[in-house]
């Protein structure tokens, strides 16, 4: 019986995967984690088979976990989204499961990995879909920045990009919003739509930017709108127009 870590930001989806693993009965999980820089530890002292391993997850992703594990065992990725990543993940081989994990691609996936360790089919090729997805999340720097800046009077604060769940305007004015604070922006939605990296942020509403990693949940909403619920601790609920639904879902992979 294969052995597994199971590694995601999101408990429920954690719970859900774990249900589904004891009902096909192949794979015996050995732990689990939602926070990257304690699970780094536990799967190398733990040495499983197999990780599933989330790739969006907001300080640490998926991506940069595998980098810095010594103990590398068979992975398959959970992700909610991203075209290019599926489409390296054909290239090299590589198992994956689209969230909410259906019963019968986790079928498929542990039958791939269990074609790898049996010789019938070649091994994933990490490195190669490490050096793919490294070109796609480091553009040259040129291309968008990687933090913002609030000024206060004569004090200006920089925020990294990566810390922001969503920029909101309120009262004629823009805010950055992260898990400690909102930071006061001089610049409107519009110029901060035009200016940051569309891969990663995206304008659910003529008021507000959303941080594509952060997204946890999506429903239905009346009137055509979606409501968004956000990953950071407040589990933050958003409102994504009817008009930027539709594209909003193909962002997301649905």
């Amino acid at each position: 019986m294969l052995t597994a870590y199971l590694l995601d930001d999101e408990r429920l989806a954690i719970e859900r995967l774990q249900r589904m693993l004891e009902k096909d009965g192949r794979v015996r999980i050995v732990g689990s984690g939602c926070d990257p820089e304690l699970a780094l530890s536990e799967i190398d002292s733990l040495a499983p088979d197999l990780l599933f391993l989330d790739i969006q997850m907001p300080e640490i992703n998926g991506f940069a976990v595998l980098r810095r594990l010594t103990h590398q065992p068979i992975v398959i990725f959970t992700t909610a989204f991203d075209q290019y990543a599926l489409q390296a993940f054909e290239t090299n081989s590589i198992a994956y499961l689209l969230k909410p994990v259906e019963a019968a691609k986790l079928t498929q996936a542990l039958k791939k990995v269990e074609a790898v360790r049996g010789g019938q089919q070649p091994p994933p090729d990490i490195a190669s879909l490490l050096t793919q997805i490294a070109t796609r999340l480091n553009p040259p720097a040129s291309s968008y920045p990687e933090r913002i800046s609030s000024k206060t009077g004569d004090r200006a604060e920089f925020i990294d990009l990566s810390r922001i769940t969503h920029f909101y305007a309120e009262d004629k004015l823009s805010f950055a919003a992260t898990e400690l604070k909102n930071y006061i922006i001089d610049q409107t939605i519009a110029e901060l739509e035009a200016k940051l990296d569309p891969a990663r942020f995206f304008r659910i509403h003529r008021s507000t930017l959303v941080n594509l990693s952060y997204v946890a949940e999506l429903y239905t909403y009346f009137g055509g709108k979606l409501m968004i619920r956000l990953k950071d601790a407040r589990k933050t609920e958003l409102t994504a127009s009817k008009d930027r639904a539709r594209e909003l879902r193909e962002k997301l992979g649905l």
